[in-house]
C-alpha cells in the first residue's frame, strides 16, 4: 500500500485523452486521471506498472486541474491502480469549479472520498468491495473469466441499489471462451448487460 498522501498531491501515473473504452458511457471522449497504487492486484490488470505508488512523485491537484482543462470533454474520469487509496477530495472540489463531469472507477475496497457524478464499481473476489461504496455505485461492471464467476457477479447485484446498472465483462484474453457464456447469461437473466471493452477492439489508449 502506498504512503499517505495529503489531500492537496497525489501519485500521478498520467493523464490523457481518449474515448471511455468500458460501461455505460463507453465511446464517449474522455480526460483519463490515472493515480498510482493498488491494493488488489488482478492478473489481467492493463495497467500494473501503477501499482507501487513509490514510483510517481505527488503531484499538486490544481496542476492535475490544469492539463485536464487543456481537453475539451466534460467528462473526466478517474482511475488507477485503486484511486480511493488516496484522499480526492480536493481534486473533485478543484475540477466541480469547472463543472466538469466526474467519473470514477473503482474496485471500492476503501472508503469513499470526493463527490462524483457516476461511480463505476469494478468488484474483484480477492478483496470484496465495502458496502457503503456498492450502495452509492451507479455501475456495477463485473470482469467473467470463466462460469464460477457468475455467482460472484450475483452476489455483488444483491449489494448495489436497484437502480446501479449491471454489467458482465469478458476478461480480454479468455473473451472467446467466455463471450458466449455471458450471451446465454444476459439473456436468461435479463438485468444484466454485455460489456466488451471498446478501447481494445479499436486500438486506442
Amino acid at each position: 500500500m502506498p504512503n499517505e498522501k495529503t489531500a492537496h498531491t497525489l501519485p500521478l501515473v498520467e493523464t490523457f485523452y481518449s474515448l471511455q473504452g468500458e460501461g455505460i458511457f463507453g465511446g464517449a471522449p474522455a480526460c483519463f486521471v490515472r493515480l498510482a497504487g493498488c491494493n488488489v492486484g488482478c492478473a489481467w490488470c492493463d495497467s500494473k506498472s501503477s501499482w507501487d505508488a513509490r514510483h510517481f512523485a505527488p503531484v499538486a491537484a490544481d496542476e492535475i486541474v490544469r492539463t485536464v482543462l487543456q481537453y475539451p470533454a466534460p467528462m473526466v474520469v478517474v482511475t488507477g491502480g485503486e484511486p480511493l487509496l488516496h484522499n480526492l477530495d480536493e481534486l473533485c472540489n478543484l475540477l466541480q469549479r469547472h463543472n466538469l463531469q466526474l467519473h470514477l472507477e473503482t474496485s471500492g475496497t476503501q472508503p469513499l472520498s470526493g463527490k462524483w457524478d457516476w461511480i463505476c464499481l469494478s468488484p474483484k473476489v480477492q478483496q470484496p468491495p465495502l458496502q457503503a461504496v456498492c450502495s452509492l455505485a451507479n455501475e456495477c461492471k463485473v470482469v467473467i473469466a470463466g462460469s464460477n464467476d457468475f455467482a460472484w457477479a450475483e452476489q455483488n447485484a444483491a449489494r448495489v441499489s436497484p437502480h446501479c446498472r449491471l454489467l458482465l465483462q469478458p476478461e480480454w484474453s479468455r473473451r472467446d471462451e467466455v463471450l458466449p457464456l455471458i450471451t446465454e447469461y444476459a439473456k436468461q437473466h435479463p438485468k444484466w448487460r454485455v460489456a466488451l471493452q471498446l478501447h481494445k477492439l479499436i486500438d486506442i489508449p
